[in-house]
C-alpha cells in the first residue's frame, strides 16, 4: 500500500504492523504540496492495494494521481474531521490540512486507518485494533508530554514564528499564537509586504526566535531574524520526516524535536529535557 507522504506511512506501520507493506510515495526531505509523481510513482500506484492521503487541500497532486491508478481504494485521513479554517488573507476560509501535528486530532488519523486495513483485510482486523489503540495511548501521552513541555514559555512569549502556517493544530492545542510568512503550500508566496509585516510583528512582540521547515528555503526566514533582531531558532519537521538517524525519524520524534525546539527558542531559562 502507498501513503502520499513519509509520515502517514509512519502512521500506516503504526497500525499495519507486519501485515502489510507500506510505501510513501514521496521521499524523505520531499515538498509534499507542489509533488510532481513521477513515472515509477504512477506505476507504483497501479499495483497498490490502497493509497493512503491526507486530504485537506495538502496534496494538490493526489485527485490526478488517485485517477491515474485506476480501481484503487482510497483513504482520506482527515475525512470526518472538523479542521482548523487558515486566518489569511490569501487563504482565509480553507482548511489547515496540517491536522497531524495535533496529537489529539492524529488519533482520528489512527481510526480511519485501523477502519480502512480492517476492509482491506478482515483477517487481520483484530491485529489492527490492538496495534491503533496502543499507538493511539502513546499519541495520548504524547499529548500531556507536550503539553507539560510547552508550559514552560511564558505567556507573553507564546508567539510561535515559523515559515508555513503549519503550527496551527498545536498552536490550539497548547494555547500558542502563530505568525508566518505564508499560510500553506508554497513559499512562492513570500511577499516584500509580509515579510515587513512579519518583521515588525517579531519586533513588537519581542519575539527572541524564529523558525522554517525542513521542506523549504529558510533563507527568508533568516533575513526576517536579521532585521528584526531574532534569532534562527532551527529546523522544524512537519510534512516530511528525517531519516533514521536523525531527529524525526518518526511521528513521535517529530514533535518532541519540534516542541524541544520552541522551548529553547522561547523560554531559553527552561531546564533542559
Amino acid at each position: 500500500m502507498l501513503t502520499t507522504f513519509t509520515v502517514l506511512a509512519d502512521l500506516a506501520r503504526q497500525v499495519a504492523g507486519d501485515r502489510l507493506e507500506v510505501r510513501s510515495i514521496t521521499r524523505l526531505g520531499a515538498e509534499v504540496h507542489g509533488y510532481e509523481p513521477t513515472p515509477s510513482d504512477l506505476e507504483a500506484a497501479q499495483g497498490a492495494s490502497l493509497i493512503v492521503e491526507n486530504g485537506l487541500g495538502l496534496e494538490r497532486w493526489a485527485q490526478r494521481f488517485v485517477a491515474s491508478a485506476g480501481d484503487v481504494p482510497t483513504v482520506t485521513l482527515s475525512d470526518g474531521m472538523a479542521p482548523l479554517l487558515i486566518d489569511s488573507d490569501a487563504a482565509a476560509g480553507k482548511p489547515n490540512p496540517h491536522a497531524w501535528m495535533s496529537p489529539k486530532r492524529a488519533q482520528h488519523y489512527v481510526d480511519r486507518l485501523v477502519e480502512a486495513f480492517s476492509r482491506l483485510d478482515p483477517a487481520g482486523a483484530s491485529t489492527y485494533a490492538q496495534n491503533g489503540t496502543r499507538y493511539k495511548q502513546q499519541l495520548s501521552a504524547l499529548d500531556g508530554e507536550l503539553r507539560q513541555a510547552l508550559n514552560a514559555v511564558p505567556p507573553h512569549q507564546r508567539l510561535l514564528v515559523s515559515c508555513e502556517g503549519a503550527f496551527s493544530y498545536l498552536a490550539h492545542d497548547y494555547g500558542l499564537a502563530e505568525a508566518y510568512l505564508w499560510p500553506v503550500n508554497a513559499d512562492s508566496q513570500i511577499t516584500p509586504r509580509r515579510m515587513a509585516r512579519l518583521i515588525e510583528t517579531v519586533q513588537q512582540r519581542q519575539v527572541p526566535a524564529v523558525f522554517c521547515e525542513s521542506t523549504v528555503s529558510d533563507e527568508a526566514q533568516r533575513e526576517v531574524a536579521r532585521a528584526s533582531g531574532a534569532r534562527f531558532g532551527g529546523t522544524f519537521f512537519v510534512d516530511s520526516l528525517s531519516g533514521p538517524t536523525g531527529p524525526a525519524p518518526s511521528l513521535l520524534a517529530l514533535q518532541r524535536h519540534n516542541v524541544n525546539l520552541i522551548v529553547k527558542g522561547l523560554a531559553p531559562g527552561a531546564p533542559p529535557r
